[in-house]
């Protein structure tokens, strides 16, 4: 989980645009150059974390080619406070709970 959250972080501070479409990997290579992650993560220790952020409807999958897929947000990103996880970040289409602790976010913070 800590994994989506991190991914979450970096599309909202580098893509949060819904026409600028990113792929896997470069979300992996900020994670792996800005953000400490394992060089050993890859894009296939991911697959299903980008899955879900689909099946949840902050992203589309527009194109795909081996183990390079291509994304588009449905909607701008915008984030949120947890008492319980900090700051999170979710798409407009997406219910207003925590994808780290599934508690209710109230307090908008941009």
């Amino acid at each position: 989980m800590a994994h989506a959250m991190t991914i979450r972080r970096v599309i909202y501070e580098n893509y949060n645009d819904p026409d600028v479409p990113f792929t896997n990997d470069q979300i992996l290579d900020v994670m792996h150059r800005s953000l400490g992650v394992d060089k050993s993560i890859t894009v296939n220790d991911l697959e299903d974390t980008f899955e879900k952020m689909c099946d949840t409807g902050l992203v589309r999958n527009v194109a795909q080619n081996l183990r390079t897929i291509w994304f588009k947000l449905f909607d701008v990103m915008a984030s949120f406070d947890c008492g319980r996880c900090g700051t999170v970040y979710l798409g407009g289409q997406e219910s207003c709970m925590c994808p780290g602790c599934g508690d209710s976010l109230q307090n908008r913070r941009t």
